[in-house]
């Protein structure tokens, strides 16, 4: 399919659809390894996991192993995970397992026992005089390194030498963000699966909350879930909005999970039912049990008739003093900030973030091999504890079942293995994406065709 003219972020308001190769094509997926992923910052862990001088976590990508290490009090570095020997992975990464972790204050491969420091040097080459001297060179036998940064307690990699700084690619999305100090906040769980579809997807699923009327239909006897969706550069954000009325345009409502539920409800019991539904059904994820409890005890703290914005700064404020008689402070968010932010964040190409004032649940989606119909899929929890009080948590391999990761997210799944399905059907004309409320999707598409050289967006034939 030839280029078509190129699309800016203002084009995404029109009716738009793009190809479904990027979700099925063996060729795409062997495609990425060269286009996609070793050009793009990708989060691989939480700062949190290598607190000590030898801590080190590894992040798998495709084929690639890369070894993420503390080197010094305040210096991390990255590596391919293989010796410049023979090319032996360093640290071996069994089947099953969502990467490894440990300290070391040095590697030695298995297989013909070099070695390297932290920081990447080779220190013993097994009878290095058979070399004749070629080996002199440190630049020869020394690990490959690969770019690494952190932002908002994550760190991220870039395979590409000349990639632009990690805050530069982050954009507006890191500076709307920061005053949630994501940083200060720790697991609270972490779950992966390997599941049958396609890792756009997934992590597509997770781009909007237009899905919600189909997929979660309990939830809407308890909130309101018209959403509006923005680009922001390579980056997207979707938050809450008010269906447009004869005479009157779209406004923005409250645009964090912190908000009344049911229009027309007393919002003192809104409020708390839809708090109290979202923590039970999302995995005890997506709010907190402080404001859930706080939400409880409206009707008991406020008048029947109180105005919902009224409700709302009350619960909020009695939250905020119960997380700081237990030692968890908020940041301080304006509500400018807090509007601007929105629901969730999608970072380019496979983070998802939805972010609270205390808490966040997130996503990351990755290939699985060259299989264009399987993908690792993480959900993660992290929130702000009182000091001392993190929980110690591990990645648990779970399978997408109602039991292990909760209502929400085992409709999300049926979903996903179903539309992976549905794009293989000669009965699929091809993808009508919603305008305003799946912007995200079609703004992830437009910068993916840039980076693959296909699958180019297409205004919709009236």
């Amino acid at each position: 399919m030839n280029k078509p003219q190129s699309f800016r972020i203002e084009d995404l308001t029109e009716p738009l659809t793009f190809p479904v190769e990027a979700y099925i094509c063996p060729d795409y997926a062997r495609a990425e390894r060269d286009r996609l992923w070793p050009k793009v910052w990708q989060h691989a862990g939480r700062v949190e996991e290598i607190p000590n001088v030898g801590d080190y976590l590894t992040y798998e990508i495709g084929r690639e192993s890369i070894i993420v290490i503390r080197t010094a009090r305040d210096r991390i570095k990255a590596y391919y995970n293989v010796c410049s020997h023979r090319a032996r992975q360093l640290i071996d990464t069994p089947p099953g397992t969502n990467g490894v972790h440990g300290n070391k204050q040095g590697f030695v491969c298995g297989f013909h026992a070099w070695r390297y420091n932290i920081d990447g040097e080779c220190t013993y080459k097994h009878d290095e005089a058979d070399w004749k001297g070629c080996l002199s060179n440190p630049a020869r036998t020394r690990l490959t390194e690969v770019k690494v940064d952190t932002w908002g307690g994550w760190l991220f990699v870039n395979m590409d030498p000349e990639a632009k700084p990690l805050r530069e690619y982050l954009d507006e999305a890191a500076d709307i963000l920061d005053p949630f100090e994501l940083e200060k906040m720790r697991y609270k769980w972490r779950q992966w699966v390997i599941f049958d579809c396609n890792w756009k997807t997934a992590i597509e699923a997770f781009m909007e909350p237009y899905h919600v009327t189909g997929t979660h239909s309990q939830m809407l006897a308890n909130g309101d879930y018209y959403a509006y969706s923005a680009a922001h550069g390579i980056h997207g954000v979707s938050g809450f909005d008010v269906r447009k009325t004869a005479g009157a345009s779209s406004e923005k409502e409250a645009s964090s999970v912190t908000r009344t539920g049911k229009a027309g409800k007393d919002p003192r019991v809104s409020t708390y039912e839809l708090q109290k539904e979202i923590y039970e059904t999302v995995n005890n994820a997506s709010t907190t049990l402080t404001l859930v409890n706080a939400a409880k005890r409206l009707v008991d703290e406020l008048p029947e008739g109180t105005p919902a914005p009224e409700v709302i700064k009350h619960w909020l404020k009695r939250a905020r003093e119960d997380d700081a008689a237990r030692g968890v402070i908020w940041p301080t968010i304006t509500p400018e900030q807090q509007g601007k932010a929105g629901l969730a964040w999608s970072v380019f190409p496979n983070m998802s973030i939805l972010q609270g004032i205390t808490f966040a649940l997130c996503y990351r989606a990755r290939p699985y091999g060259d299989d264009p119909n399987k993908c690792i899929f993480e959900a993660y929890a992290i929130e702000r504890f009182p000091p001392g009080e993190e929980p110690k948590t591990e990645w648990v391999y779970a399978e997408a079942t109602q039991e292990k990761w909760g209502l929400v997210l085992s409709q999300d799944f049926s979903n996903m293995a179903a539309v992976q399905r549905g794009m293989h059907s000669r009965g699929f004309r091809g993808t009508l994406p919603n305008p305003h409320q799946e912007r995200k999707v079609t703004n992830f598409h437009r910068v993916l065709a840039d980076v693959m050289g296909a699958g180019y967006l297409h205004l919709l034939d009236k």
